[in-house]
């Protein structure tokens, strides 16, 4: 079954969750690594997300008929 798309709402708060994670608890190092790369995925994929929006409001403010 495929995994549900998250809004840029959830990246961001999931984000923030890795990021306070990362600031206030005792990690070890392979722990902090899980941390870092969790919140890579999550910047890259609420890249993906703005992109797409950026894109599709482009194609809606100069009034084309294309599709996104």
């Amino acid at each position: 079954m495929a995994e549900k798309k998250k809004t840029l709402e959830e990246i961001m708060d999931e984000l923030s969750e890795v990021v306070n994670s990362l600031e206030n608890d005792n990690l070890s190092l392979e722990e902090s690594y899980q941390y870092f790369s969790k919140g890579m995925k999550l910047v890259m994929e609420g890249n993906k997300s703005i992109d797409k929006v950026e894109k599709e409001m482009i194609v809606l403010t100069k009034g084309g008929d294309n599709e996104l």
